[in-house]
């Protein structure tokens, strides 16, 4: 039998290169062989799996659509961080700010139980004004039976999302133009270019490269914060999981496919962003 002085000589002993191996993704891949052959072999998972798929459709279409509108909001907004413009600098900050100190959840309810009643409220006025100016108007008739129940709970939670993650958005994309050296701005400019030009052409499309990576990170917290959208009955996984729970009072099984479902598509999308990176970095 080899002594320890004949591996220190030869390098690294077995057990220390046994202990470099990744075992945090050697566990998490035993655990989901588990969970995937109980899916298979045993009928409360199967029957739960299955069930819990249509919130899997619902969940992703939230995350979906209200990432996308975040990343709108989140680029004019960022525009606004970095503008000379004082009343547009503000105004940018100040719903920055105030956002990104509410916790989601509370954002969902004010959103989904304050704010959509003063917007239904606003629009029905606005029919009623409408039809004294064109008496008789199909469309500010529709305005006027506008009513808070026309706006279903998933697209109040897809609106919520969007409005507190194009917070967080607009300060991915502030700090990608930041990160953009002040000289290609002057260097546009001198070749005639206007700010907004020079922004379009120039500075966006460096610095959307350059935050591509973190808003691929955002996507993945937007897909788990959907769960959010439970306190508003919205169908989703969570709230899915639930309900299944509650009719089965299988809590184990449950709770252990949604855990499963959500890290799936997670792990699947933290893949993604991590071949985006060494993309970004390759192509850099």
């Amino acid at each position: 039998m080899e002594s320890s002085s004949t591996w220190s000589r030869r390098g690294t002993s077995p057990w220390s290169r046994i202990a470099q191996w990744p075992w945090w993704a050697i566990i998490l891949v035993f655990t989901g062989l588990v969970l995937i052959y109980l899916i298979l072999a045993s009928k409360n998972y199967n029957e739960t799996f299955f069930y819990l798929l249509q919130g899997v459709y619902t969940t992703l279409r939230i995350t979906l659509f209200s990432y996308l509108i975040a990343i709108a909001i989140g680029l004019v907004v960022g525009l606004a961080r970095v503008s000379k413009n004082v009343i547009l600098y503000n105004l940018a900050t100040l719903y920055v700010e105030i956002v990104r100190g509410v916790p989601m959840v509370v954002l969902l309810l004010y959103v989904a139980f304050a704010l959509f009643p003063l917007f239904v409220d606003l629009v029905q006025r606005l029919g009623v004004w409408g039809l004294t100016i064109v008496p008789g108007s199909a469309f500010f008739q529709n305005l006027t039976t506008f009513t808070i129940r026309s706006v279903p709970m998933e697209g109040r939670a897809i609106i919520a999302l969007a409005f507190g993650y194009g917070a967080y958005e607009a300060e991915v994309f502030r700090a990608g133009i930041q990160s953009i050296g002040k000289g290609q701005m002057e260097a546009a400019k001198s070749l005639g270019m206007t700010y907004f030009q020079a922004m379009r052409f120039i500075i966006l499309p460096q610095a959307v490269r350059r935050v591509l990576p973190p808003l691929g990170n955002d996507f993945i917290a937007c897909l788990k914060d959907s769960s959010l959208a439970t306190v508003l009955a919205v169908p989703e996984l969570t709230q899915l999981g639930r309900l299944r729970r509650a009719s089965t009072f299988r809590v184990l099984e449950v709770f252990n496919v949604v855990a499963f479902l959500y890290l799936a598509m997670t792990l699947l999308l933290s893949v993604a962003v991590k071949w985006l990176e060494q993309k970004m970095k390759f192509e850099e």
